[in-house]
């Protein structure tokens, strides 16, 4: 798919991997709605031309919302991209509940509600697209974040049974598996992290040559080694 001229709603996009998205489909003729929580962050994307929506994607009424301002515009890719990371780690005392709602609400509610309030939009379109932005950790889960890897798990199960629900239609749906990626999100993380616009290059590179995956990176690896024994990609991914 050419983006050049395609409107995309990309949630997530005032920072990090979707930031960087955000820009590069800009540079390639695309009109991009983003999302996000920060307003200097926001703002900042405003003056570098984009439409910078507020949304807070952990509650149902901030999902809402966004459905509502979209509501009678032409769209013509949906980016799932805005997630949360919440610290999960039972050996460390009793982990905050609320917390793991909201990361799970995020994750993947959000994206599932947004998909089906905005897919008629997108079935219109000559052609259409809902990306999904899960992680390496959907395949083989770290024991350090077991919320966060079971919301993208989830992500990715729904993204593999949605494709093969739209398969005669116009609507592709695309999963993207980035590893670990220099963002905020993961500063706190001693492992080696990709670039931000390196993983934004690779995502946008399957968009545009019709992929249903793009594995990133080390996950290419990693999906090898799952192919072949999916315990084995267990036993080295939980020690993280």
């Amino acid at each position: 798919m050419d983006v050049d001229g395609k409107t995309v709603l990309l949630t997530g996009g005032s920072a990090g991997i979707g930031r960087e998205l955000a820009r590069q489909m800009k540079a390639g003729g695309a009109i991009v709605i983003i999302t996000g929580r920060n307003r200097e962050r926001l703002d900042f994307m405003r003056a570098e031309g984009f439409e910078a929506l507020e949304a807070d994607l952990s509650n149902p009424a901030g999902v809402d919302a966004l459905i509502a301002s979209m509501a009678g515009r032409t769209l013509d890719i949906l980016v799932n991209n805005a997630g949360q990371l919440v610290d999960h780690d039972v050996r460390q005392g009793t982990p905050d509940a609320d917390a793991a709602d909201d990361c799970i609400y995020a994750n993947l509610s959000a994206p599932i509600r947004l998909t089906v309030a905005l897919l008629e939009q997108l079935r219109s379109r000559p052609e259409a697209a809902i990306v999904n932005v899960t992680s390496g950790l959907a395949i083989a889960p770290a024991s350090r974040q077991p919320v966060y890897c079971a919301t993208k798990a989830g992500l990715r199960s729904y993204s593999l049974a949605l494709r093969e629900q739209l398969k005669d239609s116009t609507v592709r749906v695309i999963e993207a598996l980035p590893p670990i990626v220099d963002t905020q999100m993961n500063a706190g993380n001693p492992m080696k992290k990709m670039p931000a616009p390196e993983c934004a290059r690779q995502i946008l590179h399957a968009i545009e040559h019709d992929r249903d995956e793009a594995n990133i990176g080390s996950v290419k690896l990693l999906r090898l080694v799952e192919s072949i024994s999916p315990s084995l990609a267990r036993k080295v991914m939980i020690r993280f």
